[in-house]
C-alpha cells in the first residue's frame, strides 16, 4: 500500500493553516497521504500549496476521508471524537438518500487498495457535502471556510480511470444504498447427520434486488460447511476476525461473499450433531455515516469519515437432524440343509425382544394391531425392514414354527437373533431352524366334515424285505438238503432188508 508523507498542509480536501501559521512557535502538523492523486489546485484566497490531494489520509493507521472541504488536513495522530450526523460544509443536514449513499460507499469501498477508488470516494464525499450553493461559493476570493467544492473542475482534473470509477460508484450507490434486508432460507425436509443440504442467504437493496459481493459472517453450531471456502473480509471493521477453530460452545465462524451478480448465496451445510443451526451476520449501511470531529472546533481541522456507521443485521435458523436411517435384512434357513425357509413370521423388536423397534421419524414400528410389526419371509427366506432409527439394537423373534420344524420349537424361547443397525448401514442377520428328526405319518386321516366321525384308513403297500427273502432262500436250501438225506437213508434201508 503506497503512502505519501507530506510536511505542511494538504490540498483539496483539507487546506490552509492560517490560524497555525499566525501563532509563533506552533509545530507544523505532519500529514500522511494515503491512496489517491495530486491534481491541479482549485484557487481560493490563502491557498497554501500548488496542488490538491484527492484521496484518503492515514490517521492512527487507518484510511479516512475528509468531509469539510478546504479545512486543515488531519495529521496522522490528530485527536478526534465521535460526532453527530454528517452535515454539509455549510452546516445543513444531508438529504437522507445522500447520507445513505455515503454510508453505502464507505461500507463497500473503504477497505480499498486502489488509488482510483480512494480518489473517487474523496471526490464524491466533497461533491455531496461541499457543492456550491450558488456561483458565489466558487469565487476565488473566498477563504477556506467559505469556498465551495468545484465538482466539474476536480472531476476533469482526475485521471480518466478515476472518472470511470466515480461514475460507477454514483450508479452503484443509487441502486444499492441501504437500508438492506437479509433473508436466510433453511432447507426443507429431514436433516441427516453427515449429509449436506443447501442453505441460502439473500442481501436485498431497497428495490428488493440482490446486492453482490457482500461479506457474510456464518456462525455454525452442530454443523460445518461442506466446502469451506474462506473469504478474507475486505475490511476488518466489517467483520470480526475469522475463528476457524471454533468456540468453546462448538460454534465455528467462517466467511462467504454474496455472488457478484447479486444472486442468492447458496452454500451446503453438513449437520454434525442433532441441532444444527446457522447464524448469518451482515454489515449493512446505516442511515447516517459515522463522523469523527475535532474536540476543539477552533483548530480548523477537517471532520473525517472512515466507516459508514454500519448496522449489523442478524438472521438465524435452527433445525433438527438425525443419523442416517438403517436397514435390517434377515434370512431364514434350514439348519440341516442351509436352504431358505419361506413364509416364516418374525416380530421386529428392540433390545428387550418385546417393545417395538423405532422408525427413523422416532415413532414405534408397529402393525395395524398396534403391536410390534410382524414380517414374513419371502420365497427366498428373506425379510427386509427399512427406515430404522440408528444406532439401534434390533431383535427379530420367530412367532410360530413353520411346518416341518415344530418338534424343536420352544414357544417360551423362540428362535431369536439381535444386532445393532448403524447409520446408513444394512444389518444382515440369519435365523436357522432345526427340522423335525422323523416325519410324522398319521395312521388314519380324518375325512369329511368335522364332527361326522368319518375317517379313512391310511393306504399302505406291503413289500418283501430283501433280507427276509434271502433268509427264506437259505432255509429252503437247508430244508431241501435235509429232505434229500432222509430220503436217501430210507432207500438204503429198504435195499438192505431185501438182501
Amino acid at each position: 500500500m503506497r503512502r505519501r508523507l507530506v510536511a505542511g498542509l494538504a490540498g483539496i480536501s483539507m487546506l490552509t493553516a492560517i490560524g497555525l501559521a499566525a501563532v509563533p512557535g506552533t509545530a507544523v502538523a505532519q500529514v500522511e497521504e494515503g491512496l489517491g492523486y495530486r491534481t491541479a489546485p482549485q484557487p481560493y484566497d490563502g491557498k497554501p500549496q500548488d496542488y490538491d490531494w484527492v484521496g484518503s489520509y492515514l490517521w492512527n493507521g487507518e484510511h479516512v476521508w475528509c468531509v469539510q472541504y478546504a479545512f486543515r488536513a488531519p495529521d496522522s495522530s490528530e485527536e478526534y471524537v465521535d460526532g453527530d450526523d454528517l452535515l454539509t460544509k455549510w452546516g445543513d443536514p444531508l438529504a437522507p438518500e445522500i447520507a445513505s449513499n455515503i454510508s453505502y460507499l464507505l461500507l463497500r469501498y473503504s477497505g480499498t487498495e486502489s488509488d482510483d477508488e480512494s480518489a473517487a470516494l474523496a471526490h464524491l464525499m466533497h461533491t455531496w457535502t461541499a457543492s456550491p450553493r450558488t456561483d458565489a461559493d466558487l469565487d476565488p476570493s473566498n477563504g477556506y471556510t467559505t469556498i465551495g467544492y468545484d465538482v466539474d473542475f476536480h472531476y476533469n482534473e482526475l485521471p480518466e480511470s478515476t472518472r470511470a470509477v466515480i461514475d460507477h460508484m454514483q450508479t452503484d450507490a443509487e441502486i444499492n444504498r441501504g437500508p438492506w434486508t437479509v433473508d436466510l432460507t433453511a432447507p426443507e425436509g429431514d436433516q441427516i447427520i453427515g449429509t449436506a443440504d443447501s442453505w441460502q442467504i439473500e442481501v436485498l437493496n431497497t428495490a428488493s434486488e440482490g446486492v453482490g459481493g457482500i461479506p457474510v459472517e456464518i456462525q455454525l453450531t452442530d454443523a460445518e460447511l461442506a466446502e469451506p471456502e474462506i473469504v478474507e473480509p475486505p475490511r476488518t471493521v466489517l467483520l470480526q476476525e475469522e475463528d476457524l477453530e471454533g468456540d468453546e460452545d462448538g460454534t465455528t465462524t467462517q466467511y462467504l461473499n454474496t455472488p457478484e451478480d447479486g444472486s442468492p448465496l447458496v452454500f451446503d451445510v453438513i449437520p454434525t450433531g442433532p441441532n444444527p443451526s446457522v447464524v448469518a451476520n451482515v454489515q449493512t449501511p446505516a442511515a447516517q455515516p459515522q463522523v469523527r470531529v475535532p474536540p476543539d472546533a477552533s483548530n480548523n481541522v477537517q471532520r473525517v469519515v472512515t466507516t459508514g456507521g454500519e448496522d449489523t443485521v442478524t438472521v438465524e435458523a435452527a433445525l433438527e437432524a438425525r443419523t442416517a436411517p438403517g436397514i435390517v435384512e434377515v434370512s431364514k434357513v434350514d439348519a440341516a440343509t442351509g436352504l431358505a425357509v419361506a413364509d416364516v413370521s418374525l416380530r421386529i423388536t428392540g433390545a428387550d425382544e418385546t417393545t417395538p423397534a423405532i422408525r427413523q421419524d422416532g415413532e414405534p414400528l408397529v402393525g395395524e394391531d398396534g403391536e410390534a410389526l410382524v414380517v414374513v419371509t419371502d420365497a427366498d427366506g428373506i425379510a427386509v425392514i427399512e427406515d430404522l432409527q440408528t444406532p439401534q439394537e434390533i431383535c427379530l423373534v420367530e412367532t410360530a414354527a413353520p411346518p416341518g420344524y415344530e418338534e424343536q420349537f420352544d414357544p417360551d424361547n423362540p428362535p431369536t437373533v439381535c444386532g445393532t443397525v448403524e447409520p446408513g448401514q444394512t444389518l444382515s442377520l440369519s435365523i436357522a431352524n432345526q427340522p423335525n428328526p422323523t416325519p410324522t405319518v398319521p395312521s388314519t386321516i380324518p375325512a369329511g366334515d368335522v364332527g361326522q366321525g368319518v375317517s379313512a384308513a391310511a393306504a399302505t403297500t406291503t413289500q418283501a424285505n430283501p433280507a427276509a427273502l434271502i433268509g427264506l432262500g437259505v432255509l429252503a436250501v437247508i430244508g431241501a438238503t435235509l429232505t434229500g438225506l432222509v430220503w436217501h437213508r430210507r432207500i438204503a434201508g429198504r435195499d438192505s432188508r431185501r438182501q
